[in-house]
C-alpha cells in the first residue's frame, strides 16, 4: 500500500515518527517500467505512483522525484509517491493481492468496474493495476513476483485491516463475485443486529473475524453527501489516543474521535496533507 502525496519529504516527517517508520528511495531503473500499457497485497518496491502513474526519472512526477519505500525494523510495509497531477486525490491505497493481474482486469471490467490503469510489470518485483469497483472506490492490483508484499503486518506500525466504505451493500458482488472473497456478517457474528457491516477472508479460507483481511461499511446519513465511496486503511499503534495526540501534533487531524469496539479501541484520522487513515489499539494492548 502507498500513499500518493503532494510533498513526499512531509509525508517523511509525519508518518515517521507517527510510526517510526525508516524510508529509502527508490533508484531510477526501479522507476521504469518494463513495458505495456485475497487480501492487501503490500507495499510496492517499484516507482509507481498509485493514482498519479509512473514515478522518478522519465516519468510524470518530475525530475529527481522518486517512489520513497517505507520500513520497521528493515522490512517494507509501505510507500510514499510523489502526485504527478496536483488535481490527483491525496490517498493511501490498498493493493490487493492476485495470482494473475491482467485475468483479474478482465474480471473486474465484466463486473461493472473499470481499470484506471491496466497491469503493467514493475521489473522482476511483480505487476501492478489501478482499478476502481462499480461505486467508484479506487483500490490497486498487486501480482507478486519477487517482492510478495507486506514484510511486516498486524503488528505496531504496520497495516492490519482495509475496509471500503459504499453508499450500498451492492458493492458485494462486486468483491466477492470478482475476488472470491468469503464473507460474514458482523452483525451474524456480535448478535446485536447493529451496523450493516461485512467482513471479508481471502478465497479458499473459512469467512470469520481469524481469517478476515477488511470488509464492507455502508456510508450512513452521518457522512457527508459529497463524500465519494472509498477505502479506509487501519495501522496498529500500541496506544490509540497517544498516536492521534501525536498526529495532532504533527499537523493532522481527526476524522473520528477514537471509539472501543470489539476488535479494539480505533481512530480515523486525516494526515497533515490530506490522506485519510486509521488507527487500531488491539484489545491485548488496552490498560486496565
Amino acid at each position: 500500500m502507498d500513499a500518493t502525496l503532494p510533498d513526499v519529504e512531509g509525508g517523511k516527517r509525519f508518518y515517521g515518527e507517527l510510526f517510526g517508520w525508516t524510508f529509502e528511495d527508490g533508484s531510477p531503473a526501479e522507476c521504469e517500467p518494463d513495458g505495456g500499457s485475497g487480501q492487501g497485497g503490500g507495499s510496492r518496491p517499484g516507482g509507481w505512483s498509485g493514482q498519479s502513474g509512473w514515478s522518478g526519472p522519465g516519468g510524470r512526477s518530475g525530475p529527481g522525484v522518486q517512489y520513497t519505500r517505507a520500513f520497521l525494523g528493515g522490512e517494507p510495509v509501505a510507500g510514499l509517491a510523489p502526485k504527478s497531477d496536483g488535481r490527483m486525490p491525496t490517498s493511501w491505497t490498498v493493493y490487493l493481492a492476485t495470482p494473475d493481474a491482467a485475468a483479474l482486469a478482465v474480471r473486474v471490467k465484466g463486473a461493472g468496474g473499470q481499470m484506471i490503469t491496466d497491469p503493467v510489470p514493475v521489473g522482476p518485483y511483480g505487476t501492478v493495476g489501478l482499478a476502481a469497483d462499480p461505486e467508484g472506490a479506487v483500490f490497486g492490483l498487486w501480482q507478486a513476483g519477487t517482492h510478495p508484499g507486506f514484510g511486516r503486518q498486524r503488528e505496531p506500525g504496520s497495516f492490519c485491516w482495509t475496509e471500503v466504505y459504499a453508499r450500498s451493500t451492492e458493492v458485494d458482488l462486486f468483491y466477492e463475485g470478482v475476488f472470491g472473497y468469503g464473507s460474514l456478517d458482523l452483525e451474524d457474528e456480535l448478535g446485536d443486529g447493529g451496523e450493516d457491516f461485512r467482513i471479508w477472508s481471502p478465497a479458499g479460507t473459512e469467512a470469520g473475524p481469524g481469517t478476515a483481511f477488511g470488509g464492507r461499511a455502508v456510508m450512513a446519513d452521518g457522512f457527508p453527501p459529497e463524500m465519494p465511496p472509498h477505502f479506509l486503511n487501519y495501522f496498529v499503534v500500541a496506544d490509540c489516543d497517544a498516536a492521534i495526540a501525536t498526529a495532532r501534533r504533527l499537523g493532522g487531524r481527526v476524522r473520528d474521535e477514537p471509539v472501543d469496539t470489539p476488535y479494539g479501541r480505533i481512530g480515523a484520522l486525516v494526515d497533515n496533507q490530506g490522506a485519510a487513515f486509521a488507527v487500531l489499539q488491539e484489545p491485548d494492548r488496552r490498560s486496565g
